[in-house]
């Protein structure tokens, strides 16, 4: 059975100038290799258009476990307002997308909504250097975070550098560091049974180092649990 780790650890980070926190537990399961056996018995597909690579299903067990063992650290971190927390998505990842096939949007840092207490969170079930989570500023801007009140203005900024001589071409690979557009303000490094939960509306991108394997087994490859973590107000 899956279950928290009495010895996991819970650091809170908050860089850049908008100090958008940065949760990052360590040893957060007990017997994490459960889900990495878990993994292999599922069926990968790809089923999004922006994600690099295959998904498949995670076990509700985790959600549980994660639920049950952190929501009052993530409602102090992220200052959540009353309400109860759900996953709306949850599965385990694998990068597969070789660097030179990439779309354009899957080569410079994103956001995920606009929300501001709408949260990610991303499980690393890998050994070795197949990369983190880094997070962005964008650099006309100033932005490192978009909510309601800065999505159409960097909408216009995004599309006014979208034929200049910095955009990243398609030999630019997987984003990394600082670039013209962009510049990075933290990074999370990818530890096997590290969790990391940020706010969906922070401007970020995986980390796809030149060693990080590709490879579409899960005992192989870059595997994580990707998931979306949302916020249903209290009504009153």
């Amino acid at each position: 059975m899956l279950a928290a780790n009495p010895a996991m650890q819970v650091r809170c980070l908050r860089p850049g100038s908008e100090q958008s926190p940065l949760l990052l537990v360590d040893n957060f399961l007990a017997k994490p290799e459960l889900l990495v056996a878990d993994a292999c018995q599922q069926s990968f597909r790809a089923n999004s258009p922006y994600y690099p690579g295959v998904r498949a299903p995670a076990p509700l067990a985790y959600q549980q476990v994660l639920l049950q063992s952190l929501t009052p650290v993530l409602r102090d971190v992220f200052a959540l307002p009353a309400g109860s927390l759900s996953f709306s998505v949850c599965h385990y990842s694998l990068v597969t997308t070789a660097p030179e096939q990439l779309k354009l949007l899957q080569r410079i840092p994103h956001f995920d909504t606009t929300e501001k207490h709408a949260l990610a969170a991303v499980y690393y079930l890998f050994h070795g250097n197949h990369g983190g989570t880094a997070f962005y500023r964008h650099r006309q801007s100033g932005f490192e975070t978009i909510d309601d009140s800065r999505a159409a203005q960097y909408y216009r900024a995004l599309e006014a550098e979208n034929d200049g001589p910095n955009l990243p071409g398609r030999n630019a690979g997987y984003i990394h560091g600082d670039t013209p557009l962009f510049s990075q303000i933290a990074e999370a490094e990818g530890v096997f049974n590290r969790l990391v939960i940020y706010r969906r509306h922070a401007l970020h991108s995986g980390v796809i180092p030149p060693t990080a394997s590709l490879s579409a087994d899960p005992t192989q490859g870059r595997l994580t649990i990707s998931s979306f973590i949302d916020l249903q107000p209290e009504r009153g």
